[in-house]
């Protein structure tokens, strides 16, 4: 634990001069050397394939396959070159001491570069996810526009399916670390009472192989596309073009991402906490972050693994999952959906900590049953690596396992509705103040419960059996994943952006946002469900024309849809870029730590580590410390809770 008289550093460090930031290392340097990276690689696996070709004349095998994937990996290692990542073990290696100041400084050059300050990679991470959020929202905006005919008009099938299979891994793999990158890495350290993360080095890695991750995965448009969606099924992975690669790749980046950056949470928490900051004391927004992590770090190992199978498979004939030589593509399944199924609540969760952890500050009460969403968070955990194979319910799984998971799956609403009875806790009787957070919150709860019910039907094989593979899945994911992580994730920005950036955001606009994206929301999905259970099928560009007066609707609401993002991104230039209004140290009057510091933060965060004394929930109760800063922070910290 970080003692309290740890002395600081309070300078921002030297900017360097123009040239010299750009002559160093940075993301045009990272560029460069990754397609130089990927042609030196591509080049080697092409002779490798060649020389395999010319000695063993495999039958099946395509050889393009050892350059493609030499290639990519080629390009990740340039990408680490040209950003410096090597440059530390250099260092030691010719033992010069170890800095923990790497790129921080006060130029703008350190959001293009490996930067060692927290609240920088937060917000790299943040720019990095929308900009892929919105590559894939364009990406829906297609799909829908496809759909607005029986037939199949603008995307040959091929096309069609290349569509929804980015659609939906970049919506998975970006979202996944939606809340967890930008927010997370920001808001964890302070709100524990720390001036860093653990493993800064490692936080910064986290966040360019993520950015690296989502271009690998647009590279597929010029490799042919895949067909498998975003599940990567075999044997469709295996028969599939030179684009798979990029999806496994990609996939695989994002992989190693979510297992370094949850051990960096759960290190951070478990060693730095502040003085005082008792495991009963946790926000619960880290609580979200703990469990979260846990999940990545035990599930993504097992994705990661998996996607290595598949890469043998097509580069070195191997057959794990070729079932004419012995493999199985069942196998491919029992595995992606044991990361599959977790991956859902590394979305959900994250979303859970941002509401309660909103819901107090807005409603002016404490936080109701804190221990018991703790518990909650931990059951869905749990329970999460127990209903996979519902996904298998018509894959040809055994029917004497099928009660079990049944169970199961119904089972996990038991500690989702812990959850929900806090939120409802919390706002019973409360002076509720509707601002544009507190508005995403209460959505989130709308759309949530109608994704929870309809999954009831998907975890029953009776109804799955008529819902599987239909729109009916899909509505039932949209609203469980955008209606509850999305609507969470901007509650969040709205909440949180402020003092991260240090400027106010339009709240006109803001709930103009707000009202739009939920009323478009859920005329898009809702009429999917009536949709799915008349028979129009996932992943086809050609269904029954009867179906063609509603799904013309539908893309209209999804087009509308769209049009609220732009919104959102519109009030994000006008308040960031053009107005730029200073925000207040606390303008929602919160009792929580990060809220209690300068505006904007300064990057050592804390001039002096302090003393927590109290949850920071205790709104209405007299006498409710939460920090001591000494006497100076102390008063602060009493009026912003009153």
């Amino acid at each position: 634990m970080e003692s309290a008289a740890l002395p600081v550093n309070r300078s921002k460090g030297a900017a360097p001069s123009f040239l010299g930031q750009l002559l160093g290392f940075n993301v045009i340097w990272a560029v460069a050397f990754a397609i130089v990276g990927y042609i030196v690689a591509h080049w080697l696996g092409g002779k490798i394939g060649a020389n395999i070709a010319a000695e063993q004349n495999p039958g099946g095998t395509d050889q393009d396959d050892i350059a493609i994937l030499l290639g990519l990996f080629g390009s990740i290692i340039g990408w680490m070159l040209g950003l410096g990542f090597f440059n530390y073990p250099l260092k030691r290696m010719l033992g010069r001491a170890p800095s923990l100041h790497e790129g921080v400084d006060s130029s703008t050059w350190r959001y293009f570069r490996l930067c060692t300050d927290h609240k920088v990679v937060a917000m790299q991470y943040l720019v990095a996810t929308l900009f892929f959020f919105f590559v894939a929202g364009l990406n829906a905006m297609f799909i829908r526009t496809e759909l607005t005919s029986s037939n199949a008009t603008l995307f040959p099938a091929g096309n069609y399916l290349t569509l929804v299979g980015l659609h939906g891994t970049m919506m998975l793999t970006m979202m996944s670390a939606g809340v967890i990158g930008p927010l997370g890495n920001w808001l964890v350290p302070i709100m524990i009472g720390s001036r860093r993360m653990a493993f800064p080095r490692i936080e910064s890695l986290t966040m360019w192989l993520t950015v690296l991750a989502g271009f690998v995965l647009l590279s597929a448009t010029l490799l042919g596309g895949f067909p498998t969606g975003w599940t990567g099924y075999a044997p469709l992975a295996d028969q599939a073009r030179a684009g798979i690669d990029s999806y496994l790749v990609s996939f695989l980046l994002i992989g190693i991402a979510l297992v370094l950056v949850g051990i960096n949470i759960l290190v951070t928490v478990v060693t730095l906490r502040a003085p005082g900051m008792t495991w009963n004391r946790l926000p619960i927004f880290v609580w979200a972050m703990v469990t979260t992590s846990i999940l990545a770090v035990l599930a993504a190992p097992v994705l990661a693994a998996a996607l290595y199978m598949v890469m043998s498979d097509r580069s070195i004939e191997s057959t794990f999952f070729i079932s004419s030589s012995g493999g199985s593509p069942l196998l491919w399944d029992e595995l992606f959906w044991f990361f599959g199924h977790p991956e859902v609540y590394i979305l959900a969760l994250p979303g859970f900590g941002i509401v309660l952890e909103i819901l107090p500050v807005f409603a002016r009460k404490p936080l109701w049953g804190y221990r018991m969403a703790v518990a909650g968070m931990f059951g869905v955990a749990l329970m999460s690596f127990m209903v996979w194979q519902h996904h298998l319910f018509m894959s040809g799984i055994n029917a004497n396992l099928r009660p079990f998971y049944m169970f199961t799956t119904e089972l996990i609403s038991i500690p989702t509705g812990l959850i929900f009875l806090n939120g409802f806790g919390t706002l019973w009787k409360a002076k509720i103040r509707f601002t544009v957070p507190m508005l995403f919150c209460l959505a989130f709860f709308f759309n949530f419960l109608i994704g929870g019910l309809s999954g009831v039907f998907l975890s029953d094989v009776t109804s799955d059996v008529v819902t599987h593979g239909s729109f009916f899945v899909m509505a039932h994911f949209h609203y469980t994943i955008m209606g509850g992580l999305v609507f969470a994730l901007m509650g969040g920005i709205y909440y949180w952006l402020p003092k991260m950036t240090g400027y106010t955001i339009n709240q006109a606009l803001g709930k103009l946002h707000f009202w739009t994206m939920f009323i478009f929301f859920n005329l898009t999905f809702f009429p999917l469900f009536a949709a799915g259970m008349l028979g129009m099928p996932r992943r086809v560009s050609s269904y029954n024309a009867s179906l063609h007066t509603l799904n013309v609707f539908v893309s209209i609401m999804a087009f509308c849809l769209g049009l609220s993002m732009l919104i959102f991104l519109g009030n994000l230039v006008w308040s960031l870029v053009l107005k730029r209004e200073r925000a207040s140290d606390n303008p929602w009057h919160s009792k929580s730590l990060e809220w209690q510091i300068p505006t904007p933060v300064p990057s050592y965060n804390f001039e002096q580590i302090p003393t927590i004394t109290g949850d920071p929930y205790g709104y209405g109760l007299p006498e409710a410390p939460v920090v001591d800063f000494g006497r100076r922070g102390a008063v602060a910290a009493g009026e912003a809770g009153a």
